[in-house]
């Protein structure tokens, strides 16, 4: 399936739907019955939205996003796995995702273990700690930079995040080098509702 819409005119639609999140002003578009009758044989979405498994990070609401329109993949902290970066490959090369979000948020429950376990030396059991191992460099590389909080160390997480998709992915880095896809990082403010855009890599 072919792009239908630029990475930018994406970035737009998004940036749009966030804004009417804000304001209270969302329109819940293609939630009807006869739109939902036309995704039965196909789906073209515009992103896929890589975000936290958080319970306050739902993407089509905060978005003001309606069926069919994000492929949305999550994982606590926004941690990258195969099965992660297999959905994202499959997003981009068989639906023509033309845009690769990556959404992390304020008080993360997941940097906040990492946090309190580099801070410990305590490492959590269970697969808990493959999470844990996994968001460490981002703190670490947060707090080289002077970051001090667990806020700090998201916003790093997301751009180490970004960074790996092109780093780990041929398919994600090609399409981007092509122009076909970019990727944006957001940090969603839970008090007011904002996604914050934090890096991108490709053009927007």
């Amino acid at each position: 399936m072919s792009t239908v819409i630029t990475p930018q005119e994406a970035w737009q639609k998004l940036q749009a739907g966030n804004e009417r999140f804000v304001h209270g002003e969302s329109q819940h578009p293609n939630q009807d019955a006869l739109h939902r009758e036309s995704l039965v044989n196909q789906q073209s979405p515009f992103a896929v939205i890589f975000g936290c498994s958080d319970s306050r990070l739902a993407a089509e609401i905060i978005f003001d996003l309606g069926l069919g329109d994000a492929f949305v993949v999550r994982t606590a902290g926004q941690v990258i796995d195969l099965s992660v970066l297999g959905s994202i490959e499959y997003s981009i090369s068989v639906l023509g995702v033309p845009l690769i979000v990556v959404l992390g948020h304020d008080n993360c429950g997941a940097i906040t273990a990492t946090k309190e376990a580099v801070d410990s030396g305590d490492m959590p059991g269970g697969f808990l700690r493959n999470l844990v191992e996994r968001i460490t460099p981002s703190v670490l590389a947060s707090r080289r930079d002077g970051g001090q909080d667990v806020n700090d160390f998201m916003v790093e997480h997301i751009k180490q995040t970004a960074l790996r998709l092109v780093e780990a992915s041929r398919t994600v880095s090609s399409a981007v080098e092509r122009h076909e896809v970019s990727i944006v990082g957001l940090a969603y403010h839970l008090d007011e509702g904002r996604a914050e855009l934090v890096n991108s890599i490709g053009a927007l």
